[in-house]
């Protein structure tokens, strides 16, 4: 389809949602638990009406095609609060462990954390704490799977050397 004219697009966007959000937001606000959620599930709806403006079927078209719509942005938040609810569970019954067995190790540990910069941070949480493989990390960052185990190499030597250089802490002191 032909899209309008920028000023008619408004217009159009404008009497759609006029003529649709409350249908749309009492459909999702009937499928979702946590009726916090519905807004934004709403607004999700709604963008991608804005942004396919074009395939918006006009007259009783609409609110089908906009339910169709919700439906998808709806299943797509289940997944993400799937894979939420099972990373919380994760990190719920994963052992806490430093790699150190004394608390002024840990601290300079932390210290050393500190001190790297927020890309080698990343790189190194991603796989050492979300146990994602380099591919996977790729995807994450926007890059290539090579890059990331360059950025990795470099991060862990760059941690290492913080490790190494990072001063004592003072007596019964924190960082």
């Amino acid at each position: 389809m032909h899209a309008p004219p920028a000023g008619e697009q408004l217009v159009r966007f404008e009497e759609l949602f006029a003529a649709h959000h409350e249908r749309v937001l009492a459909y999702l606000l009937r499928r979702v638990t946590n009726s916090g959620d519905v807004d934004d599930l709403v607004a999700e709806t709604f963008l991608t009406a804005w942004r396919r403006l074009g395939d918006v079927p006009g007259g009783e078209g609409a609110l089908p095609w906009l339910y169709a719509v919700a439906r998808r942005v709806l299943a797509n938040h289940r997944r993400r609060e799937q894979t939420r609810l099972a990373l919380v569970d994760k990190l719920r019954t994963a052992p806490v462990h430093t790699g150190h067995p004394d608390p002024e190790g840990a601290a300079l540990t932390a210290a050393a954390w500190r001190e790297l910069p927020e890309r080698d941070r990343e790189v190194l949480a991603l796989i050492a704490w979300e146990g994602l493989e380099a591919d996977q990390v790729a995807v994450v960052l926007g890059c290539s799977r090579n890059a990331v185990r360059i950025r990795l190499h470099r991060a862990k030597r760059r941690f290492e050397k913080l490790l190494r250089s990072t001063p004592a802490l003072p007596e019964g002191g924190a960082a």
